[in-house]
């Protein structure tokens, strides 16, 4: 078995899709709260040591460090065949969700959450607008990529599922409104055994 420790943070939708995954992957695991709003030469030794960029979230399997959320599925799905490692289609299709995520919907929804945080402040005129029109085109695709099955990997979630939880979850927090395919997945997503809310998922000790 394998020794896996998350660094993480309750307000990173990037730690928390990692989090989500090892759960439902069923992977033992440990986590260590890093704070994120700390000026990063205070953040822990070891994880400054670990984490290129001193970012949450980052995942040590057996003492290797392992940095960048999308990576960190990937390698979570092929290392443990599970959440769509199980098969070569399985890979792909997490692949093509992953990459939506990063550069669609998982970029607008933590901008705009933070605009929201700040009130703006930063942003630059037009900004909030933009962003909001590129939530508007992404949240039209989420039926099509998310077809007829319960999950975007069909009758079980898999990693693709994990990165697109990460930001959708605080919708409200961002100021945007779910579709009806949205809100159908966000329940069956809150229904799942494996799920927590980001707090239980990052502990502070």
């Amino acid at each position: 078995m394998s020794d896996i420790l998350l660094y993480g943070h309750p307000e990173s939708g990037h730690a928390c899709k990692v989090a989500l995954a090892l759960r439902l992957a069923g992977l033992p695991h440990r986590t260590e709260w890093v704070d994120i709003w700390a000026d990063p030469a205070s953040r822990p030794a070891a994880f400054r040591a670990a984490s290129p960029f001193v970012e949450v979230p980052c995942l040590m399997i057996d003492g290797v460090a392992h940095v960048q959320s999308g990576a960190i599925l990937l390698e979570i799905a092929s290392r443990f065949k599970a959440l769509g490692g199980e098969a070569p289609e399985g890979l792909r299709r997490g692949r093509e969700l992953l990459m939506w995520e990063a550069n669609r919907i998982g970029m607008c929804l933590p901008q705009l959450k933070e605009a929201r945080r700040v009130q703006g402040a930063g942003f630059p005129p037009g900004a909030v607008a933009w962003l909001m029109m590129r939530y508007s085109a992404d949240a039209a695709r989420f039926a099509v990529l998310l077809g007829q099955g319960p999950f975007f990997h069909g009758a079980a979630p898999g990693i693709g599922d994990c990165a697109i939880w990460g930001y959708t979850q605080w919708l409200e927090a961002a100021g945007v409104e779910p579709t009806e395919a949205m809100a159908g997945w966000l329940a069956r997503m809150r229904a799942l055994p494996q799920m927590a809310a980001p707090e239980a998922m990052f502990p502070r000790t």
